[in-house]
């Protein structure tokens, strides 16, 4: 993992990863797995989402690179 991801395919792998959603909430939308709940950047355009703020929600929701370079 080492580059910007869009924020369909960001959605595709987290259900990949067995997350369901995403669902409408206050601000942002969120997926579910169990009791984890993670935000989903809201859509900017067709801009892409930074690494930096994927890895932040990776580390929020306890997921190495390896689990997700393989979903």
């Amino acid at each position: 993992m080492s580059s910007n991801i869009s924020r369909k395919k960001l959605i595709k792998k987290f259900k990949a990863l067995g997350y369901s959603g995403p669902f409408s909430g206050g601000r942002h939308q969120f997926m579910i797995k169990s009791r984890k709940k993670i935000r989903i950047p809201n859509p900017h355009g067709s801009r892409d989402i930074h690494i930096s703020i994927v890895k932040e929600i990776l580390r929020q929701a306890g997921i190495s690179d390896a689990e997700w370079d393989k979903a």
